[in-house]
């Protein structure tokens, strides 16, 4: 992949709402991919949506750092990167597992970004413990994934940049439940989300939704990855599937999250899953990083 150009804003103003040609999903039900990729190269997606609010609150509190926590692989600690050198901060990102000789790329771009970059075992990691002596006053911490209150809220205005009236579906891909728990706070009674885990099996998924909305009473609806090993695993049908779509739609997906989003949705309506009179949006959320861990050559896109 070509090293993303990060010294610009989001502009909101690319998104767009473009369909799945039928004859590609072998049915009438409409589909159409809210494209949030086309926002920003590395802050693409719900990255940006997750993130904005956060760094108005380091605006408002004049924060010098912003700090977060992310795999080695992860689309969150390079958007975090970015944003914090498109905007003028400093940033530090908490990373889990230990250093390794040679970066990953998405590594090497944080760090050559500026961000300074501490390895946790996977122990402190998943339960986010730092050196405190590390954090300062006039530092922001993000958890991971933007998860939290502001990231919900901002996600929730996702669905600002399409015609919500227009759906019955909204499905996107899962990871900490962020984006999922600012959709169930928008729709209506009569619609619903189905959220897609790039994790195999995530028994704490639907605690972390209900969490962000207390007084939501209604399902959680979200499937888990059966069919290609788990996050960040791929095959070669799910190859075979981006680039398929990649060549109907002109629609690039990644392997972490929106391949297997787009793969889950469409074998779904093939199956008769969706009920007549249903119409499906695909929330594209970005992070089109994590293919730099597919070997070249394998993508068309």
């Amino acid at each position: 992949m070509h090293r993303p150009r990060i010294m610009h804003l989001p502009d909101l103003s690319l998104i767009s709402t473009d369909r799945i040609p039928a004859s590609f999903i072998k049915s009438e039900l409409p589909v159409d991919v809210l494209r949030l990729d086309k926002v920003h190269d590395v802050i693409s997606g719900n990255k940006w949506f997750k993130l904005h609010k956060y760094l108005e609150i380091a605006q408002a509190e004049k924060k010098s750092r912003i700090i977060s926590f992310g795999g080695p692989w992860s689309n969150h600690i390079i958007a975090v990167a970015a944003a914090a050198r498109i905007y003028g901060y400093a940033s530090m990102g908490f990373i889990r597992g230990e250093k390794n000789e040679t970066l990953t790329p998405i590594l090497q771009q944080c760090q050559d970004w500026g961000m300074e970059l501490c390895f946790l075992d996977r122990s402190e990691f998943d339960q986010e413990k730092f050196p405190e002596r590390m954090i300062k006053e006039d530092d922001l911490l993000i958890p991971m994934g933007g998860y939290g209150i502001q990231g919900m809220e901002g996600a929730g205005t996702i669905l600002d940049h399409c015609r919500q009236q227009d759906y019955t579906h909204f499905c996107c891909a899962t990871g900490t439940g962020t984006m999922m728990a600012g959709l169930l706070n928008k729709i209506t009674a009569d619609q619903t989300v189905i959220g897609f885990s790039a994790v195999k099996n995530d028994p704490v998924l639907e605690d972390h939704i209900r969490k962000l909305l207390p007084d939501y009473r209604g399902p959680v609806h979200f499937e888990t990855d059966k069919r290609f090993g788990g996050f960040a695993r791929y095959n070669e049908e799910l190859i075979n599937f981006m680039n398929e779509l990649f060549e109907a739609s002109s629609i690039p997906t990644d392997i972490v999250y929106t391949a297997k989003l787009c793969y889950a949705v469409i074998h779904k309506i093939r199956a008769g899953e969706f009920a007549a009179g249903s119409r499906v949006l695909i929330i594209h959320s970005g992070g089109l990083t994590g293919n730099y861990s597919v070997k070249n050559g394998l993508l068309i896109m």
